[in-house]
């Protein structure tokens, strides 16, 4: 079992940058793949960025957003530039227990409670 705690969330103008950061519990953290997903108000929780040897972004936070991750304090980042009001979201963090990069939901194992971020115009 994994247990994992988002924090970073808040409030940001539009242009500015934000950074996430989730802490995961557990000895097998380096094993594991991590994601972040985002969800607005009435949409589908959807891809953000994952990580595990190599990384994968969703093509809207390419070239604006980072994740990476530092195993031995079992956290993963999201670093988020360039923000615009339509990032605003709940944004997850998740763990998948298998090495593969993975970008849907169902494919991840373990979900954090999220962390609030709005962007404002």
């Amino acid at each position: 079992q994994v247990q994992l705690v988002e924090s970073g969330g808040g409030l940001v103008q539009a242009g500015g940058s934000l950074s996430l950061s989730c802490a995961a519990s557990g000895r097998t953290f380096s094993t594991y793949t991590m994601g972040w997903f985002r969800q607005a108000p009435g949409k589908e929780r959807e891809f953000v960025a994952a990580i595990r040897w190599s990384t994968e972004y969703a093509d809207s936070v390419k070239g604006r957003f980072t994740i990476s991750r530092d195993n031995a304090k079992n956290t993963v980042y999201l670093q988020m530039g360039s923000l615009k009001p339509e990032d605003t979201a709940v944004y997850y963090c998740a763990a998948r227990k298998w090495s593969a990069i993975a970008t849907t939901t169902r494919e991840f194992d373990y979900w954090g409670q999220g962390t609030q971020v709005t962007v404002s115009s």
